[in-house]
């Protein structure tokens, strides 16, 4: 084997060793088909989380006398969700999930806060003589709402040598709009463990 062909299989050699350790990327996956089985993938707030919290909080305040006992669905406003954590978690969709189980399982109407400018220039621009009188719509028309439900996520990070825990706390609270009382609140507590361990390339 002359050197010129050796050289060439040293580099090929190198080449491929270098190319296994260059960067990876998912690159093929498959639909769960399940979206509620439990999700454990890392050490963050997860779907399951929120399914878990939601669930129990929308069960807890649907079986409350300010609801339950109500003559005629209440109408519901959900206003802030704080973010207690270290983490980058998106609370609007603990308030979706909120909101689309409470109207599913208590019959709960709601009035959307983030909607109402968009609704005041679709106000102006019906008055502005651009629709017909038979449809026009305006100010003074719309529901007011009889609570207001507003929340906070809380998070503990513990860690000991391979050992951490994660625990979440979150708590709803049901305000009367009209005498300021909260009505009803509840938390949903989650502790998760996790072991550190070794991952190869």
């Amino acid at each position: 084997m002359t050197k010129t062909i050796l050289s060439a299989l040293v580099l090929l050699s190198l080449l491929a060793g270098l190319s296994s350790c260059g960067p990876k990327a998912y690159v093929r996956g498959e639909y769960d088909q399940d979206v509620n089985s439990t999700n454990l993938l890392n050490d963050k707030w997860s779907e399951t989380d929120m399914q878990n919290a939601v669930r129990d909080l929308v069960q807890s305040a649907s079986n409350h006398y300010a609801i339950r006992t109500a003559k005629k669905p209440p109408v519901v406003m959900v206003t802030r969700m704080q973010n207690k954590t270290s983490e980058h978690i998106d609370t609007q969709n603990i308030t979706d999930m909120l909101r689309v189980e409470l109207m599913r399982s208590a019959g709960l109407q709601f009035v959307d806060k983030a909607a109402r400018e968009d609704i005041s220039e679709e106000y102006d621009y019906q008055n502005a003589g651009n629709v017909s009188a038979q449809t026009r719509k305006g100010p003074g028309g719309q529901i007011g709402a009889d609570y207001i439900i507003n929340g906070r996520l809380d998070s503990i990070v513990q860690q000991a040598g391979r050992d951490k825990s994660v625990y979440y706390k979150l708590t709803l609270n049901m305000t009367n709009l009209k005498t300021g009382l909260i009505v009803w609140s509840d938390y949903k507590q989650i502790r998760k463990l996790y072991k550190k361990q070794n991952v190869g390339l």
